[in-house]
């Protein structure tokens, strides 16, 4: 058994989200009819040592697709949403065994939305001026990932995360939250 070493990085990570819009409307009902959209996700950021040998913290700006679908026999509607934001990390890795690290993740985001809109039989309309959509959202995730390690490059990672994101600006009576499962391939330089 051999223990890879890490170094500062440069990562690039993309991949899916499957979100669930979990919406209450004033009266705090939910609506029956949403079902789960997938969309991508790209995130660039830094990664280094934190304490010891096997802990290390990552801050990156991230680019998230929160999209879902919904209707019934009368009307069809979907959210195509796009958000910003910055993701920040702390990764612990439990297990090495020769090239390959195994690692557990617990993350935070901040962002913002950039681009939304939905569409109700056919017609269009912008989210980005509803409160339950815009303004800041907090988002928490917890994953795992597994890391092959390529000597004098960086490494190759596939991993899976699950987070929760809730809308930290939103006054209005109407409150939408998203749970979403990420897929995540990612691609890693090492700089020292």
């Amino acid at each position: 058994m051999t223990s890879s070493v890490f170094s500062q990085e440069i990562y690039f990570n993309t991949g899916k989200n499957y979100t669930k819009f979990i919406y209450k409307d004033a009266n705090f009902q939910t609506n029956p009819n949403l079902q789960s959209g997938s969309g991508n996700f790209y995130e660039i950021g830094f990664t280094d040592l934190l304490a010891t040998k096997k802990i290390f913290y990552s801050v990156g700006l991230s680019l998230n697709d929160y999209n879902a679908l919904g209707g019934n026999s009368a009307n069809s509607y979907r959210w195509d949403t796009q958000y910003l934001g910055l993701e920040t990390g702390i990764l612990y890795q439990f297990f090495s065994y020769k090239n390959v690290d195994f690692l557990v993740k617990a993350g935070i985001n901040v962002s913002s939305m950039i681009y939304g809109k939905q569409e109700v039989n056919g017609i269009y309309y912008d989210l980005k001026h509803q409160k339950e959509f815009s303004g800041i959202l907090l988002g928490s995730s917890l994953g795992a990932k597994i890391k092959y390690c390529i000597p004098s490059f960086g490494a190759l990672s596939l991993g899976y995360n699950f987070g929760q994101t809730i809308n930290l600006t939103n006054s209005s009576k109407e409150k939408l939250s998203f749970n979403t499962n990420q897929l995540e391939l990612g691609i890693h330089f090492n700089i020292n």
